[in-house]
């Protein structure tokens, strides 16, 4: 998991797993990315292998915090089962997700999902 800036954005990339064993690191660095910007926040999931029901906690949080900031978030680089996850629990109202390295769409994106 690494974080980065690109222009007024602010990228925070998370590979490997998000499940119960990985969710309090990750929460942490989410929430201080929310907390230390004010533009858009994208979370890459495109180094992601496994996700559980204790990591999509850990999005909607990190997007309830951002909300209350003021501050929009996207997801860039959905892998296709976690994309179709979301649809299905229609997280995706909330959490909109974009291609890979494309931060355009990401903003039209947040403003669609606002």
């Amino acid at each position: 998991m690494n974080t980065c800036r690109q222009d007024r954005h602010a990228v925070v990339r998370l590979a490997g797993r998000l499940d119960a064993h990985t969710t309090g690191t990750v929460r942490d660095r989410l929430h201080a990315a929310v907390r230390e910007g004010d533009g858009l926040l994208l979370i890459d999931l495109s180094a992601l292998d496994t996700i559980d029901v204790t990591g999509l906690g850990v999005l909607v949080g990190t997007h309830r915090l951002a909300e209350r900031a003021g501050r929009p978030i996207a997801l860039r680089g959905t892998p296709r089962r976690l994309a179709r996850l979301l649809h299905v629990t229609r997280l995706d109202r909330f959490l909109p997700t974009v291609p890979a390295e494309d931060e355009d769409a990401a903003a039209v994106a947040v403003s669609s999902a606002a």
